[in-house]
């Protein structure tokens, strides 16, 4: 699904992550946020849309929650420097593209999950032939193994509380993040980079015996 994004390699790109935003946008409009010229403008959108990333409507272009991570994570994996591009990102980017890949394989998703009793929050729950997968969108940071241990422990708390509020829940706590090698494991809590989260997915019910599952005693 990510993998497909060719993208030129433009540093202006980076610049123009800022001018993503959902609904229409004209290059007029685009060259007021991103300070670009109107042509500089036009040559980046259409280099979106060429990408199936937006569409172009008359004089305007269309783009949709995730569009904007889907553009981050191309540059990434072309190499351009993930301070640069996180700057561009806030959380909403993040967890939009999450829910978008679970939504596009058949799960019911919900983002933003209030807990209360104690007050919890779930960034986004995706549901699927009995089982929820409940997500921790970590954006952006390289993380060391003690903070991740950390962050981990809090979505199994988490993960635990779902399952007590919810009648018949049989959930997995993971946690995706923005950039890493390679999907990794703490406490049979999966750590997934986004890039690979759409195979991870399709993988999912295969490798279930391998993570933490969390049900009713």
């Amino acid at each position: 699904m990510i993998h497909e994004i060719q993208l030129k390699t433009n540093p202006k790109m980076i610049v123009g992550l800022k001018g993503i935003i959902p609904g229409g946008v004209s290059a007029k409009d685009f060259s007021a946020v991103t300070k670009m010229t109107e042509d500089e403008s036009k040559i980046i959108l259409d280099e979106f849309t060429q990408n199936q990333i937006g569409t172009k409507q008359d004089d305007f272009y269309y783009f949709e929650e995730g569009d904007k991570l889907k553009i981050a994570i191309s540059l990434l994996e072309k190499g351009l420097p993930i301070d640069e591009i996180s700057i561009a990102l806030d959380w909403k980017d993040f967890e939009g593209l999450t829910a978008e890949i679970l939504s596009s394989k058949n799960f019911a998703v919900m983002k933003n999950m209030m807990l209360t009793k104690p007050r919890m929050e779930i960034d986004v729950v995706g549901i699927r032939l009995g089982v929820a997968i409940l997500i921790d969108c970590k954006h952006w940071k390289r993380y060391s193994m003690s903070s991740l241990s950390s962050v981990v422990k809090k979505q199994i708390e988490r993960t635990k509380q779902y399952v007590a509020k919810t009648e018949g829940a049989i959930a997995v706590p993971v946690i995706v993040t923005l950039y890493q090698d390679k999907v990794d494991f703490i406490e049979n809590v999966p750590i997934v980079p986004i890039f690979q989260f759409s195979s991870f997915v399709d993988e999912f019910y295969g490798n279930i015996d391998q993570m933490k599952t969390i049900e009713k005693d």
